[in-house]
Parts: C-alpha cells; sequence; structure tokens
C-alpha cells in the first residue's frame, strides 16, 4: 500500500501564516484575517490570492448575514462582499495511533482534527516489526473509505527521538526501536512518532481548549501523569517528558508508599495503579477505579480517605502549577479525571488554599479523555507535518 501525500511546503512564510490561522481559528473574514496577522489590506489581498486560486482556501457563505447595524453593515455592501475565508476540512484524511501494552487506538480526522472513524485492535506481540505490521494493516482498515490520506502520526509512552525513533518505553519494553522508518516502509506515508502527552498537548494548543492562549497547561492523570506547558503559543520541549513526571515531586511526605513513585509524590497518590494498590491493601480486595470512585461518593471510610487525600494532592499540584508557570488555564485531562465528579470541591478548595489569598482563580478545565483523544493528538502531529513541514514541527 504506497500513497503519496500532498504538501504545504510550497507555499511561502506568509502564505502559510495566513492558511494556518484560517485552519486553526476559521472561518475568518479578510478583516479579521488581516487583523490577526497585523497586515494590510493590500497584503492581505496578495497573500489570499494564490490560497483561493489552489483550492487551499475557499470563500464561504458569510455566516449569520445581517448581524450589525448601522453605517457598519452598509460599508460591507457597497464594496466586494467580505466573504470568509475557510479551509476544506475534508480535504484531507490523517491517521491517528495511540498504543498502549495491550491494544493500539486508531482513528481517522479531518484536516481540523475532527474524528471520522475509529478502529481498534488488541496488540498481541510487542516485537517493533509485528507492530509495524498491525499499524499498516489497521491504516489500510481505517482509510478504505476516506481519501485524501496525508500521513500517519503515532503516539506511545515513552522518550520519543527527533520524532521518529522510541528511544525507551518502559510499557512496550522497547529501546532505540525506529518506529516511523518502519510503518513509513509499509505505508509509503509520511509518519510522525512523538510521545503521547506531547501530542495531546499539541492538539489541545491548536484544536482544543488551549486555542489561542499564550501560557498554557495540561495536566494528565491516569496510568500516570503528564505535563505539558505551552508558552508563546508553542509546546516547550521537555527533556524528561515520560521519565518519571510526579514520582519525585512529594505532595504530602507522610503519604502512602506505593509500588511505583516515592512515598507520598504524585505518582503515589494520583494514578489509578496506585489508587488501586492502596484500596487492594487495605481491603484485601481489587476494585477498579471506578468502583472506588462510586464507593467514595457514597461514603465508604477507606476508598473517600483514598479519594480525599488524592483530591487534595491534586489541588496542591495544581496550585504549584498555577504559582510557578502562571498559565491562562490548566486543561486537566486523562483517564483518571473521573476524580473531579467524586472530589472536584476538595480539589479546588486546596488550590485556594495554596494560593496566594489575592491571586487570580485558575481557570481549571477538566476533559474525560479516552485512548481516542490520545490517538487523535496523534493524527495532530501528522497535520502539522503537512501543514509546517518536518523542520518546523
Amino acid at each position: 500500500m504506497t500513497t503519496h501525500a500532498a504538501s504545504w511546503l510550497p507555499l511561502s512564510t506568509g502564505e502559510r501564516s495566513v492558511a494556518i490561522e484560517v485552519l486553526v481559528h476559521g472561518p475568518l473574514s479578510r478583516t479579521e484575517l488581516a487583523r490577526r496577522l497585523c497586515l494590510s489590506a493590500g497584503s492581505l489581498t496578495r497573500l489570499t490570492k494564490p490560497l483561493i486560486e489552489s483550492g487551499l482556501l475557499i470563500e464561504v457563505a458569510e455566516a449569520g448575514a445581517g448581524l450589525g447595524s448601522g453605517s457598519g453593515s452598509a460599508e460591507v455592501r457597497q464594496g466586494r462582499p467580505s466573504q470568509p475565508l475557510d479551509v476544506v476540512a475534508e480535504s484531507r484524511s490523517f491517521v491517528g495511533f495511540k498504543i498502549t501494552a495491550d491494544m493500539v487506538y486508531g482513528v481517522v480526522t479531518t484536516l481540523r482534527s475532527d474524528i471520522v472513524a475509529r478502529h481498534d485492535r488488541p496488540l498481541e506481540s510487542r516485537e517493533p516489526d509485528r507492530v509495524a505490521d498491525l499499524l499498516a494493516e489497521m491504516t489500510k482498515e481505517l482509510t478504505h473509505a476516506h481519501q485524501g490520506l496525508a500521513g500517519i502520526g503515532i503516539g506511545v509512552g515513552g522518550l520519543v527521538e527527533n520524532r521518529t525513533v522510541v528511544r525507551e518505553s518502559p510499557f512496550l519494553l522497547w529501546r532505540d526501536v525506529p518506529l516511523a522508518e518502519l510503518v513509513r516502509e509499509r505505508t509509503g506515508l509520511p509518519v510522525v512518532v512523538e510521545n503521547d502527552v506531547a501530542a495531546l498537548v499539541e492538539a489541545e494548543t491548536w484544536f482544543g481548549a488551549g486555542r489561542g492562549l499564550d501560557r498554557f497547561v495540561v495536566l494528565t492523570i491516569g496510568a500516570g501523569i503528564g505535563y505539558g506547558l505551552v508558552q508563546g503559543g508553542r509546546r516547550v520541549p521537555n527533556a524528561e517528558e515520560d521519565r518519571g513526571f510526579g514520582r519525585h515531586w512529594i505532595l504530602a511526605p507522610d503519604g502512602p508508599l506505593t509500588p511505583d513513585g516515592e512515598r507520598g509524590s504524585a505518582v503515589s497518590l494520583l494514578t489509578i495503579g496506585n489508587i488501586r494498590y492502596q484500596i487492594n491493601a487495605a481491603t484485601g480486595r481489587d476494585h477498579s477505579y471506578e468502583e472506588i470512585l462510586a464507593l467514595a461518593a457514597a461514603g465508604t471510610p477507606g476508598p473517600a480517605r483514598v479519594i480525599g487525600e488524592a483530591a487534595r494532592a491534586l489541588g496542591i499540584l495544581v496550585a504549584h502549577i498555577a504559582n510557578f508557570a502562571m498559565p491562562q488555564k490548566i486543561l486537566l485531562a486523562g483517564e483518571g479525571v473521573g476524580l473531579m465528579d467524586v472530589a472536584g470541591d476538595t480539589v479546588e478548595e486546596t488550590v485556594r488554599t495554596h494560593r496566594h489569598p489575592l491571586a487570580p482563580r485558575v481557570a481549571l478545565e477538566t476533559k474525560v479523555s479516552d485512548f481516542h483523544d490520545w490517538a487523535r493528538g496523534a493524527a495532530v502531529l501528522a497535520i502539522q507535518v503537512l501543514v509546517l513541514g518536518p523542520a518546523q514541527t
């Protein structure tokens, strides 16, 4: 299966800036585009003309026709109609994969990262060639009904170098696996590989909760703890991505000692596996995370205590991040955020306790993420490669 993807690389820097602004924020009027990019009307016309002629941008019906009043509406109608510009989101498709220890979750997205198909397969072997074979098979299955396939993004829990080689993945027991090359050989498509948290941060920065923000943080809780910082609208690369964030961040010195993480660390207190471990150690029974949350909500003493400690730990962690990074928003995501439904008040109260009394309220947004959201994040990596080129991502 070999497919060749068109790219945006022939575009000039100015043309690409216009196209990206419309992709991420559109549809946008020419007036709004000029304002956002600090361009004169003439410069914008010069930049948009080839984009429209090539079909990359199209003029769409003006949303909310009739909005505005007085001289503003009259001025619009005196000259050429100011039709908003947009991209054709369905013109290209992208595949995103999230690889876990025992499953591969796959999605197909549009150019704007909207998921249009899902397909999951069990990971029966962690041998790199077998995994690459599986990803190629899934790509073929996912895209038989979708045209214009332009790239593949893959998210893994681990340390990734140059968005091509998985240097270390504790979940897959991998070291120095050239995953991008293995999948590209089997599909003929551009392939980008990245740490899964980094991929999620990119997706939320371009198309999600962080869109348009200068300073933004993503904090994930689930099997582990992930952290991503956006500064100046761009993700700050982190040399310690998935090398143990939170294992040594002590939030409660007298807190629990668990198999993973130091005593009282963020990992010991907040990850799903360690919460389940605490309940099992106390009761001798194995409960799912959802069962523990339900028992805590019902006031069952053991689960209520563990979840209460987790909520206070999360509040301290959020407060510390807000105090030092000063983000405009913190997005709390991952499979463990059901904690907020049961103990969100405790989290909020703890955040306030660990902030200056005059500090502004932390804008904390919660997003329950499943593995398809992580796969979507990987697809956004492929979108970025198409739009920006490999050297700029």
